[in-house]
């Protein structure tokens, strides 16, 4: 392996397990990186992208840092931003599950951390591989929805609330009215093409952060709905992308409550399946994994 270089156009703090920096788009937000060691400023090479997104603990870079070894192995860059809570209003958590806020858009904000990147390491990321645990899980399957052709798959971990993938149900509860909420209509073939892994610990049974009331936008009878574990809800958000033609593996992790460190391993085995695509995939079916 190359020794790693720095010290010519990028600083020491952009290689390996980086800074925090801000994001050039909007400072407000920030990110941080691994770059594997054996990238080369000079001649950079060619690496995948994975992206992770931190539930509502906001803990990026320890995020960052559980992805080391898996980089390493698959020789892959990875990008974890930091999307601090109160942005809108104090105290604010939530806005950055659903792409949008009152003055932020965070799908946007991340594409443009993609191409700060591709420009700082001389690289091109035209698709990356998007995941994410509990609030992240919000983020990466609505992401899907919103920007398909920027994904080579998904790894969907342990969301509370999910928007099926349904045109009849308006966003976002589905992705009925995509266009107005974002200036994208739903493209349910581009959907498709992106194969997408959902992961939950069967421990994961407690709703009291969870309950969504009748009146909100989100709730959906008998999945988005008060007394609804998350195991009931990836189970439906697993179907529902099925139905759209997705190649869809579920993962119950036996012993696993909402602790998402402890269901890293079907990501991961997800991650290599979509780097080595020759390899077989499973195609809608439960897979419980110690």
């Amino acid at each position: 392996m190359k020794p790693t270089t720095h010290g010519d156009r990028l600083s020491f703090y952009q290689f390996g397990a980086t800074t925090m920096f801000a994001s050039r788009f909007d400072q407000r937000f920030s990110y941080c990186l691994y770059v594997p060691e054996s990238y080369d400023e000079h001649t950079p090479g060619d690496y995948s992208l994975i992206v992770a997104i931190h539930g509502t603990g906001r803990d990026a870079p320890r995020l960052r840092n559980e992805f080391i070894e898996f980089a390493e192995a698959e020789q892959c860059f990875v990008l974890v931003p930091l999307f601090p809570a109160g942005i809108s209003t104090p105290g604010e958590l939530n806005a950055y599950k659903y792409l949008a806020g009152d003055d932020a858009r965070y799908d946007l904000v991340l594409l443009d951390m993609v191409a700060e990147l591709e420009e700082t390491y001389r690289l091109n990321f035209d698709r990356f591989f998007l995941t994410g645990f509990s609030g992240g899980g919000h983020f990466t399957h609505r992401f899907l929805y919103v920007h398909p052709e920027r994904l080579s798959g998904v790894s969907i971990v342990s969301p509370g609330v999910v928007t099926l993938c349904d045109p009849d149900l308006p966003w976002p509860a589905g992705v009925g009215g995509l266009e107005d909420e974002f200036g994208r209509s739903f493209n349910a073939a581009a959907v498709a093409a992106v194969p997408a892994n959902l992961v939950v610990g069967d421990d994961d049974t407690e709703t009291w952060e969870i309950s969504v009331a009748p009146d909100s936008p989100a709730y959906i009878p008998d999945v988005n709905a008060a007394g609804v574990t998350r195991i009931t809800r990836l189970r439906a958000l697993a179907a529902s992308l099925e139905h759209n033609g997705n190649t869809v593996s579920v993962d119950l992790v036996p012993g696993v409550a909402h602790e998402g460190y402890h269901l890293l391993k079907p990501t991961f085995r997800a991650i290599r399946q979509v780097l080595h695509s020759d390899e077989p995939r499973s195609e809608g079916t439960t897979q419980v994994l110690s």
